[in-house]
């Protein structure tokens, strides 16, 4: 069964495949904060698995949003991993230092 979060069409957005989310789009400052209400809306990744290999375009808001998946999985008791992040998303968690945080598989 496959769910999309509520999101327009005009920005990316979190989808239910199987036991993992995926995402597709765009994430960007102009719409991050209606992607992570969205994903709020969401159970968690039965897996534990978001897989990025759909994203398209980010900034360091897409950070902010994984970064705050992460504090809600924490909070939860849960664990999550990011698959397939893009090497420019990978990048600015490099600069910013916070890589370690991210925790991905491959």
């Amino acid at each position: 069964m496959n769910a999309t979060c509520a999101c327009d069409d005009a920005q990316g957005a979190f989808a239910v495949a199987g036991d993992r989310w995926q995402f597709a789009g765009r994430l960007s400052f102009d719409d991050a904060a209606a992607i992570l209400a969205a994903a709020d809306a969401m159970p968690l990744p039965a897996s534990g698995i978001i897989d990025l290999s759909g994203l398209a375009h980010a900034d360091s808001a897409a950070l902010a949003v994984l970064l705050a998946l992460r504090r809600r999985a924490a909070a939860e008791g849960r664990d999550i991993v990011f698959a397939a992040m893009p090497p420019a998303v990978a990048s600015l968690a490099h600069v910013y230092g916070i890589e370690d945080l991210l925790a991905t598989q491959a």
